[in-house]
């Protein structure tokens, strides 16, 4: 049985629906990521399976006594002494009348605590958003649910306890714990959804295995949309050039295919395109001098704690620099260091000649939440300034997603995501050759998140980002600054080349690891000599042989023929169990494949051993 299960269910804010008679299953074992487009109700959907909102209507069943936990994109702590102490308000372990279960329920938070590694000992108030974050998460871990909901867990954190996090969700939430999970963070939906489940335009569309399968998968069927929309748009234009005939189309034979136009009117009135994409173009200003930052020796400390430590390199013009650490490590000091913003204790800066600089961070301390959207991006002006060409702030802010009438709205009304997007707007509309961005990826969706990476590789000034996003490091950046002690930094820092990927190669060993001895390979014992009998092909074996290529042929074809179907529009108006059957076969068949071509390897080589 499932654990919890939509049928046809409708959720509206405004006049716009978030589910348009949406169905969903979820079954014991799985682990869901659930993506789309910001503001396509995402988050009220995970609210309402968490029973925090309501249905406008249709129907949600759950499985009886089942234990579901919701952590929100901003978790709540109550006020307290300690974190600690905030978690165990928030969990109500004073309601647990059994002296040995609450016990026990402490340990748990203790041990994820631990390994999330969070100072709990600290104040709520004083604590980083990362920090509560990762408290929330330490505690809805510890109350052991069948469902556990996580709205963006990854915002805030760093690139370890991300990680860490990653093996705790893979190896605990299996067999009967399931997982439904909000984040835009490509390569966490890789290493821990085995489905992902799309919210678009009010349908939720289901995609069995993990987010790279997802995007192969839903390459096709935009294709299918747009050929199909095409084909829809061809016929109503035919048809309404034969409704202008007027005298033809009244005639009492014609009376259904008026009726029938009347219905195609209707659906495309009815019909609700995908939402546009984020236009970037990025003003580079004039170029800056060949070398932009030049460091020598540069040392910074605070107190006891050396932040930077004799730290040398070259920024160049057109390079593009990752910053990666834990949380803590001084990347934002690093910046600071960089842009001679803060002056260091030993050592030299050089900045290059005509820097024109757009520092991301910055333009989030400077916005005014009393003022309007058009007024932040070009205030006192109805035009902005790209690349020497004016445009209108209203053209501007279209190419952001933001219409005429949201362009009015305060700042302090905007989500996460349209800030975000607003602050893009804010920092593309400054001439700028070089860019420092700080954590930019935060509540941008997939698509977005895209589409800023394409920008960015064709920006052809000089970039300074901070992100926590491996994928993005990856696709973005030439090279990377991280601490040369990335568990515990000391203020030594390495310049390594390449993105992300190519820093986990490269990074030396941490010292606990260098100490490690290492393991010998057992000594095989002497097997006794035994006569070795000729090696001969079994008529079974034979037989298997013979019909394995047919086999494959009709896999892969199976495979083409399934991957068609589910690429068809209509396939998603059929019963969810017909949905989740093809779902599964279509994971389980590059498995049948891959097993059928390494058998059939397997009997060739035997077959020419046996024939020498």
């Amino acid at each position: 049985m499932a654990l919890i299960t939509l049928s046809e269910a409708e959720l509206a804010w405004g006049d716009l629906p978030l589910l348009d008679h949406a169905e969903m299953s979820l079954d014991a074992g799985e682990r869901v990521g659930v993506i789309g487009r910001n503001g396509s109700g995402k988050s009220s959907l995970l609210q309402c399976l968490a029973g925090v909102e309501k249905l406008d209507a249709g129907e949600m069943r759950v499985q009886d006594g089942l234990i579901k936990v919701y952590v929100e994109q901003e978790p709540f702590l109550p006020e307290a002494p300690t974190l600690r102490e905030a978690l165990i308000l928030r969990g109500r372990f004073e309601s647990i009348a059994d002296e040995r279960d609450k016990w026990t329920a402490l340990a748990r938070l203790d041990e994820y605590l631990h390994r999330l590694e969070v100072r709990h000992e600290q104040a709520p108030h004083k604590a980083s958003g990362g920090e509560k974050k990762r408290a929330a998460l330490a505690l809805a871990l510890s109350m052991k649910p069948d469902l556990l909901l996580l709205d963006e867990p990854t915002n805030h954190l760093d690139v370890e306890t991300i990680l860490a996090l990653e093996a705790i969700l893979t190896q605990e939430f299996r067999s009967n714990r399931s997982l439904m999970v909000i984040t835009h963070d490509r390569a966490f939906l890789d290493a821990v959804c085995t489905r992902i489940l799309e919210l678009d335009r009010g349908i939720l569309r289901s995609y069995p295995g993990n987010f790279a399968a997802y995007e192969s998968r839903k390459e096709y069927e935009l294709h299918a949309e747009a050929l199909e929309r095409e084909r829809f748009d061809k016929f109503w234009a035919q048809e309404e050039v034969w409704i202008r005939k007027g005298i033809e189309a009244r005639r009492t034979r014609n009376e259904g295919r008026v009726k029938r136009l009347e219905e195609l009117r209707r659906q495309r009135a009815a019909r609700r395109d995908r939402l546009g994409q984020i236009n970037l173009t990025i003003d580079a200003g004039e170029r800056s001098g060949k070398v932009v930052a030049e460091i020598e020796n540069l040392t910074k400390r605070f107190g006891e704690r050396t932040i930077v430590d004799n730290l040398s390199f070259k920024l160049m013009r057109g390079d593009k620099l990752g910053l990666v650490g834990p949380n803590g490590a001084g990347k934002s000091t690093l910046i600071k260091l960089i842009l001679g913003t803060l002056a260091p204790d030993e050592g030299k800066l050089k900045l290059g000649t005509n820097l024109k600089i757009a520092y991301f961070d910055q333009l989030r301390e400077q916005l005014d939440d009393t003022k309007t959207v058009a007024e932040t991006v070009s205030p006192g002006s109805e035009w902005v300034e790209i690349a020497g060409q004016k445009k209108h702030i209203m053209s501007y802010l279209s190419d952001f997603l933001f219409t005429p009438r949201r362009a009015e709205v305060p700042v302090g009304n905007l989500s996460g995501g349209e800030r975000n997007r607003l602050l893009l707007a804010r920092l593309f509309a400054l001439p700028a050759n070089l860019l420092v961005l700080d954590e930019p990826t935060n509540d941008l969706d997939i698509d977005s998140l895209e589409l800023l990476e394409e920008t960015l590789e064709n920006y052809p000034g000089t970039i300074i980002l901070v992100s926590h996003d491996r994928r993005f490091l990856d696709n973005v950046v030439t090279q990377l600054l991280a601490p040369v002690n990335h568990a515990h930094p000391d203020g030594r820092w390495m310049e390594f080349v390449g993105g992300y990927e190519d820093w986990i190669r490269q990074r030396p060993a941490l010292p606990e690891e260098e100490d490690k001895p290492e393991k010998k390979p057992a000594e095989k014992p002497t097997a006794p000599r035994t006569v070795r009998t000729a090696e001969r092909m079994s008529f079974k074996e034979n037989r298997e042989l013979e019909s394995l290529p047919e086999t494959i042929e009709k896999l892969e074809k199976e495979q083409e023929s399934l991957m068609l179907e589910m690429s068809d529009p209509a396939f998603f108006k059929r019963p969810i169990q017909e949905q989740q059957a093809a779902g599964e076969r279509s994971q389980a068949l590059p498995q049948l494949i891959e097993a059928a071509y390494a058998r059939w390897t397997e009997l060739t080589e035997k077959a020419e051993r046996c024939a020498r």
